[in-house]
């Protein structure tokens, strides 16, 4: 037979809410918070801190551990609300018994975040309460209500985020430009609100684009930069790569702007990401004064695109990308003329004596498997061949100057000669047939009234041919000043003279397209536009 269980109930004890004593005022703190810097959310913000100052100092059972207040702050991030986040560091140190605000959302716009305080709050015994939805979190037996106020207030910041994103996007199909004038060098905002160029630095800007064409690295141009004590657009000594490529790639320095490069990913991350076609972009031309030519900006577009795509030079890494060097100009230019294979510039050591040599990368590396028959060439003997070969292409210049002449006399001569000729040949005729008209009345065999209207006919077109004739050899005869400026030129032709006498890379780079090695003792230089010269390696 069983015993009956005998079950006795103990009755649960009241919880009390506040931990310390019924006689000890509640350190109350309110949290506060607008989200933009506004003038009229300023205001907002100011009324706030009164109003809580204001409802906690009426309140005997209260006394006041604080205001905590962020201005133009994103709800939907805690990490950058630095008040809200001392006003949490507080509450752990237990100097604050309750926190007040004004609703869930002016607390936290994430989800997340919202609760995760709520509960840690809640943990240290420290009740958080929401005036506008009545909610006190200690005296909750569910989250169910906050979670779904929560959820709410996420909503209505993705809903804002999404409305200001369709804002930013009508701005942008509009054409309207915001430009961050911090970070740009050569621009400054003018009076009516336009990009105005800053002089002084815009010759940085065009300085670096020249550097850059005439084959600088981007290590090199900031080397010259900062030898030259040039300051950054934040006014800094010290440059760096990466901006200096952003200089030479920015679309604002022709005059440009390109919108929606960059966008945020979702509004709680607040991440920025680099715009690669996810979303759309908007390119506005001829927006402000440019501070470099379009000419000079789409070649150095080119160049930043020739350089990128660089393979190394070696051939057995021919999968790796490889790195331009601004230093040897006959790196980017010199191939054997054998295998097609760059050269590369070698020390060679022999006796304690260093000597430099240019030598195929094929043969280096392969011996003579792929490329039996190129040379090594010494560099001291290269260059002088390279500068002999200069010199050549620019003596021809006598011959260029006797074409020139010619040309300048051919079109002065043929200029508007084709028409001449056709109107003389049409005003021989109007003689011929007013001959023919006088032949007809001799002989009586025309009526008086048809041959007057003939006449007449005749003499109009005469007229105005005649007219137009002198017109047209008055245009074909060169003014006498400009007949002496053509003279000028032609004398500058002539007598000017150009001879190289040292190797210089900047110059190789812009006269020289490309320099094949053919023999141990000749070399074909390719100049830019086609013209091909030999030299002799002495």
């Amino acid at each position: 037979m069983s015993t009956a269980l005998n079950v006795t109930i103990i009755p649960a004890k009241m919880q009390i809410a506040d931990n310390r004593d019924k006689y000890h005022q509640l350190r109350v703190a309110a949290y506060c918070r607008v989200s933009t810097e506004q003038e009229e959310q300023q205001n907002s913000y100011q009324v706030q801190i009164a109003y809580y100052t204001d409802l906690i100092n009426k309140k005997k059972e209260w006394t006041l551990a604080g205001i905590f207040a962020d201005e133009g702050i994103s709800g939907t991030q805690t990490k950058k609300r630095t008040e809200f986040n001392r006003m949490i560091r507080m509450c752990r140190n237990k100097k604050i018994d309750l926190v007040i605000t004004k609703s869930i959302s002016r607390f936290a716009r994430n989800t997340v975040d919202c609760l995760e305080y709520v509960r840690q709050l809640k943990d240290l015994g420290i009740g958080v309460i929401f005036e506008k939805e009545n909610i006190n979190t200690l005296t909750m037996t569910s989250e169910f209500m906050i979670s779904l106020y929560g959820s709410f207030a996420q909503a209505e910041s993705e809903s804002i985020s999404k409305n200001v994103s369709w804002g930013k996007e009508k701005a942008y199909r509009e054409g309207k430009v915001s430009f961050q004038y911090k970070y740009l060098l050569g621009y400054k905002k003018s009076a009516d609100g336009k990009p105005e160029i800053v002089p002084k630095e815009a010759e940085i800007v065009r300085l670096i684009y020249t550097l850059f064409l005439d084959g600088y690295s981007l290590s090199n141009i900031k080397k010259v930069l900062e030898s030259q004590e040039f300051l950054t657009s934040t006014g800094k000594k010290i440059w760096n790569v990466s901006h200096i490529q952003s200089i030479l790639k920015n679309e604002k320095y022709v005059g440009d702007t390109l919108l929606q490069k960059t966008f945020t990913s979702d509004c709680i991350t607040h991440k920025v990401i680099k715009n690669h076609g996810e979303r759309p972009m908007y390119l506005v031309t001829n927006h402000h004064d440019p501070i470099v030519d379009r000419d000079t900006y789409n070649r150095v577009q080119q160049e930043l695109a020739r350089r990128g795509s660089k393979r190394k030079i070696s051939d057995k890494t021919v999968t790796e990308q490889g790195k331009y060097s601004g230093k040897y100009a006959l790196t980017e230019l010199l191939i054997c003329g054998k295998c097609g294979t760059p050269y590369r510039r070698t020390t060679w050591a022999a006796r304690g004596k260093k000597q430099i040599v240019w030598r195929c990368i094929s043969r280096l590396e392969h011996g003579k498997k792929y490329c039996p028959d190129s040379p090594t060439i010494k560099e001291e003997q290269l260059h002088k061949a390279i500068i002999h070969a200069i010199n050549n292409y620019y003596s021809c210049r006598n011959d260029i100057a006797r074409i020139l002449k010619s040309n300048i006399g051919s079109v002065l001569e043929c200029q508007g000669q084709e028409e001449i000729l056709s109107v003389e040949k049409r005003l021989n005729e109007i003689d011929q047939a007013r001959n023919d008209l006088v032949g007809l009345i001799a002989s009586g065999g025309c009526d008086e009234d048809k041959l007057d209207s003939g006449f007449a006919k005749l003499y109009q077109e005469e007229h105005q041919l005649s007219e137009r004739l002198t017109m047209l050899k008055s245009q074909n005869k060169t003014s006498a000043e400009t007949q002496a400026k053509l003279d000028k030129i032609m004398d500058m032709i002539e007598h000017e003279k150009f001879e190289l006498e040292t190797f210089d890379n900047v110059l190789i780079r812009k006269l020289i397209e490309c320099v094949k090695v053919l023999s141990k003792t000749e070399i074909l230089v390719i100049f830019k536009g086609g013209y091909e010269v030999k030299a002799e390696i002495e």
